[in-house]
């Protein structure tokens, strides 16, 4: 299981960070970190419930991680394994994840998709999403998968959907003509991308696009 022990800073005071497995005394803090992190106009039924916390304390464990700042759980990470290929990348966020039970959840798969990420708002000037991010890159390293992937928000693109399509302003953002706030945020945690995908969340500010984006296991070369 997964345990990491660090020191962030509030200014010049440093706070104890645990990075660890979430378990089911946890579940009431992160029911309410989700409520926080994606208030309104994001749908209720995508927050999480005790039905899909379950799911992911008891069918992979090793991807379902919390953070805690001072003992307080400030934010959380969750993922699950699944067989990805090159060929096959057009998928919604409610297929690939089973709209969040992860009951699809593969042990034999070659990829660890990102499931979901968020961080209360008043811990966000810790980095606390990146620590998260990384500590999911050594998830991967540890269980010898191929790549961390997962679907992007692109919030910034319903300003700029009437001149440029999605990969256009994916490829905007990775040039750094324009900024992000969900995919420049990825970017600066190593994920590159891959693709604009189509239909892949209910979400009027990306126009429902999501942008595919993965960090590769370096110590696996294909």
């Amino acid at each position: 299981m997964y345990h990491k022990e660090f020191l962030v800073f509030d200014q010049d005071t440093p706070l104890k960070a645990v990075i660890r497995n979430y378990t089911v005394g946890d579940f009431p803090e992160l029911i309410n970190v989700q409520k926080e992190s994606f208030p309104p106009p994001f749908p209720d039924e995508l927050l999480w419930n005790t039905d899909q916390l379950t799911n992911h304390i008891t069918l992979f464990p090793e991807g379902a991680l919390c953070i805690e700042i001072d003992g307080k759980v400030a934010g959380s990470m969750t993922g699950l394994l699944v067989h990805f290929s090159y060929e096959n990348t057009e998928h919604s966020w409610e297929e690939i994840t089973d709209n969040g039970y992860i009951r699809n959840h593969d042990p034999e798969g070659n990829t660890l998709y990102v499931v979901d990420i968020g961080v209360s708002p008043p811990y966000r000037k810790f980095g606390l999403g990146k620590w998260l991010m990384l500590s999911m890159y050594e998830v991967v390293i540890q269980l010898g998968c191929d790549r961390l992937l997962g679907g992007g928000r692109m919030p910034g693109y319903h300003k700029k959907m009437n001149k440029m399509t999605a990969d256009e302003y994916l490829d905007s953002v990775v040039r750094g003509e324009l900024k992000d706030p969900v995919i420049t945020f990825l970017l600066r945690c190593g994920r590159t991308p891959v693709q604009a995908v189509k239909n892949y969340l209910e979400d009027k500010e990306s126009c429902n696009y999501g942008a595919l984006m993965e960090w590769k296991n370096p110590f696996i070369i294909k």
